[in-house]
């Protein structure tokens, strides 16, 4: 698992208890999530807009106004920011789907974009363009990890690695640290998440069909089942 270690169990315990039983977890980090020291001042905005939910712990954090409507990206995200007060709707699974559901809904602005350093998107500049204001603000940063000393291990042995990759700064990452000679399965939460993966030469990468753990889940139980035929066959040889 390579999120960060509460995102990664809660991920673990919601997989089914039959995928839970038959595999190894590993918990290896490769992305620290850490609150930036920054003040946000939603004295004049009218709503707010959420792409993760690191975003929405660091805004509860730093005491955002709960009363402000909130935009919010896929349903972990939303679910995040409605336990944390926030009046939250979900405006679509991707940024992308986002920007197109706001520019619909025209609601009263200015909006206030709270995200990470590293982002995708470009969520504020291309609302804003389109004649709704939007400001933005990095609430945290994503600090790249090395694999654990454990992970490391694993890289190298004969039994077959399943790894799920939730974005593609991420999948970047993985990419440059993974030098292992196990048969490697990637599950990957979105195309653009993926595309950074193929040059590894995996045995397998899955694309969920929608960005949502959910769908990785399902993706994973798949890797899951192909690895134990995998290893069922070549206990047979």
């Amino acid at each position: 698992m390579t999120r960060p270690r509460a995102a990664s169990e809660r991920f673990v315990a919601q997989l089914p208890t039959r995928v839970r039983s038959r595999v190894q977890v590993i918990y290896s980090p490769i992305l620290e999530i850490k609150p930036l020291p920054v003040q946000v001042n939603d004295t004049d905005v009218r709503g707010l807009i959420f792409t993760s939910a690191n975003a929405v712990n660091a805004a509860a954090s730093m005491g955002v106004d709960r009363a402000l409507p909130a935009f919010c990206v896929g349903p972990a995200t939303t679910g995040t920011a409605k336990g944390a007060g926030w009046q939250a709707q979900m405006v679509g699974q991707t940024a992308e789907e986002l920007v197109a559901a706001l520019l619909q809904a025209r609601p009263d602005s200015p909006l206030l974009h709270l995200r990470g350093e590293h982002t995708r998107g470009s969520v504020a500049e291309r609302l804003t363009e389109s004649g709704l204001t939007v400001r933005e603000l990095p609430v945290y940063q994503q600090r790249l990890l090395p694999l654990t000393s454990e992970a490391e291990a694993a890289a190298f042995e004969k039994e077959p690695v399943i790894a799920p990759i939730f974005s593609p700064r991420t999948a970047r990452h993985f990419a440059d640290i993974w030098h292992g000679t196990a048969p490697l399965m990637l599950a990957a939460i979105s195309a653009a998440t993926a595309e950074p993966l193929y040059s590894l030469g995996s045995e397998r990468l899955k694309i969920a069909k929608e960005p949502t753990p959910k769908k990785m889940r399902k993706a994973i139980k798949k890797l899951v089942k192909h690895a134990l035929r995998v290893e069922g066959d070549e206990a047979t040889d």
